[in-house]
């Protein structure tokens, strides 16, 4: 049995070790050469990239669309485990609550990057629309945000508590800190009943803003009159999809933080076992969902709908496509039915795999369909036709990335990923019920 110091000692943040250090010095780097890129993107206009009347969104979007799927399951995972009050969730929420905000925080920033200047953003608010689906994607990121940011910080004050008095003598500046942020909290039952019900209501909000915030996003497209995004099952097919990426980027975060951290006691094998379920029943909700976003355009075999699915299976962007569909789906499937698939390090490359073809899923989703428009411009030139990102566009959209991971590395560097006095309860209730038991 654990005493309450070896757990503070096992859980509290330490020190960033030298390899750490050259991950931070890296991701500095590619964020450093993204902004320069973004910069000269302002000075010289969307010239420098390769977005143009046909391909007006591109790897921009692409990306939003990766960084709000992956914000919404890390949410909305952490509201169901939460209300559903499983011992075993308690090593997962904090990192699905960091992940969920670093990815949205990020998502509000891309779409700024994507708009060209930053001073576009403020036309969204002036000339807003409410028929728009962009006005309401204005006000649900922010609103989102807000939440994601109180889910992860009120479950987190008895431990800010329990920092402030660990690092009073040691480190009494990061001391200060970490009494100013945790409100006075002292553990009395007035303010854990507060605590509680507050987290409740969040984690039922959190429900339906994610779902309404994807449902909104596919709105975005499917509004739009285009080959392939002109269907009503857009806002279920982005939920699944966002599923997928979500938990996959779940899986590979916790086993990085268990591995650099030496969690293994408190991430366990049997984590990853259910994660693994998690990961397979996604991947085939979300491969249900794919046949049925092709399968119906092939069967009505307009003309148009035949170029665009021609390009897909057969074409320029086929591929990507298989890559996505065999790598990113069938391929995890298979190899998660299997509990050796469903150990740490194969859960990690299986992740791995499907967050990269989850990205592709997003690229393939945004580009060929602009390519292909019911009414082709006259005169155009040929480069019109095609798209690939330029050098600016992969600089910022890798700059993005970065600064993604880097709001999570410097989250879980000062925050302890798995909640210390709920840890510490959950022991204690298990021996009371041993005793009750006995």
């Amino acid at each position: 049995m654990k005493s309450r110091e070896q757990f503070i000692k096992d859980l509290a943040p330490k020190k960033f070790t030298k390899p750490e250090k050259i991950w931070l010095g890296l991701l500095l780097i590619i964020i450093v050469a993204g902004m320069l890129a973004y910069v000269d993107q302002i000075r010289k206009g969307l010239q420098v990239t390769s977005l143009n009347d046909y391909a007006l969104w591109g790897i921009y979007i692409s990306n939003f669309v990766f960084f709000i799927a992956t914000s919404f399951v890390g949410a909305a995972t952490v509201a169901i485990l939460r209300l559903t009050k499983n011992h075993w969730r308690t090593p997962l929420v904090r990192i699905a609550e960091i992940i969920s905000l670093a990815a949205i925080i990020m998502a509000g920033i891309t779409i700024i990057i994507d708009l060209g200047r930053p001073d576009r953003a403020l036309y969204t608010i002036i000339h807003a629309r409410f028929q728009s689906p962009i006005t309401w994607d204005v006000i649900i990121i922010p609103t989102y945000l807000v939440a994601i940011f109180f889910l992860l910080y009120f479950p987190l004050l008895p431990d800010l508590a329990i920092l402030k008095k660990l690092y009073s003598k040691d480190n009494p500046r990061l001391s200060k800190w970490y009494g100013k942020l945790s409100l006075n909290w002292t553990g009395s039952v007035a303010q854990k009943a507060i605590q509680q019900k507050s987290i409740k209501i969040i984690a039922i909000l959190v429900l339906p803003l994610g779902l309404i915030l994807q449902t909104i996003d596919a709105w975005l497209f499917s509004s739009t009159y285009r080959i392939g995004w002109n269907s009503t099952n857009f806002g279920p097919y982005f939920i699944s999809g966002a599923f997928v990426a979500g938990v996959a980027t779940l899986v590979v975060t916790i086993y990085m933080v268990r591995k650099v951290k030496g969690l293994e006691e408190y991430i366990t094998d049997y984590h990853f076992d259910k994660m693994g379920k998690f990961l397979a029943l996604a991947c085939l909700i979300y491969l249900y969902f794919n046949a049925n976003e092709y399968l119906m355009p092939a069967y009505a075999s307009t003309v148009n709908e035949e170029v665009h699915l021609e390009t897909l299976f057969t074409g320029h962007y086929s591929t990507i496509f298989w890559f996505v569909t065999i790598g990113g789906l069938i391929i995890p499937v298979i190899l998660l039915l299997f509990k050796k698939g469903r150990s740490p390090i194969a859960m990690f490359w299986i992740g791995l795999l499907v967050i990269v073809a989850s990205w592709w899923k997003r690229y393939i989703i945004v580009t060929p369909t602009l390519l292909h428009p019911y009414l082709p411009i006259q005169g155009v030139p040929e480069s019109w036709r095609h798209y690939f990102p330029s050098i600016h566009e992969w600089l910022i959209t890798a700059s993005n990335l970065a600064t993604a991971l880097l709001i999570l590395t410097l989250l879980v560097r000062y925050l302890p990923v798995v909640a210390i006095q709920r840890s510490i309860d959950e022991q204690e209730s298990d021996n009371n019920d041993q005793k009750s038991g006995s």
